[in-house]
């Protein structure tokens, strides 16, 4: 069977039963290349400095977006009054 990088095998092993094993340190994945990190690495979540620098560009070009629109008024005053107008006019 082929594996990836990175890829852990979790093919079972004649003869052994299949107990959950004990972690030393908890790994998970970094957002950018996907290889295994640790939470006690420098660069947590990320694997690198370089992947942390491509995650940071990403957001600063608009890739990521909140998803979730803004309705506090208080908030949508200060960003200029992008409450649709419902609230005072210029008129008075």
């Amino acid at each position: 069977m082929s594996r990836y990088y990175g890829q852990e095998d979790i093919t079972p092993q004649p003869g052994r039963l299949m107990t959950p094993k004990k972690k030393s340190a908890k790994l998970l994945r970094c957002p950018t290349c996907r290889m295994l990190v640790r939470l006690e690495d420098e660069d947590f979540p990320f694997c690198s400095d370089r992947c942390r620098k491509i995650d940071l560009g990403k957001w600063a070009m608009g890739v990521y977006k909140i998803s979730s629109p803004v309705l506090d008024p208080e908030v949508l005053e200060k960003l200029g009054g992008l409450s649709g107008g419902k609230e005072g006019s210029y008129d008075e």
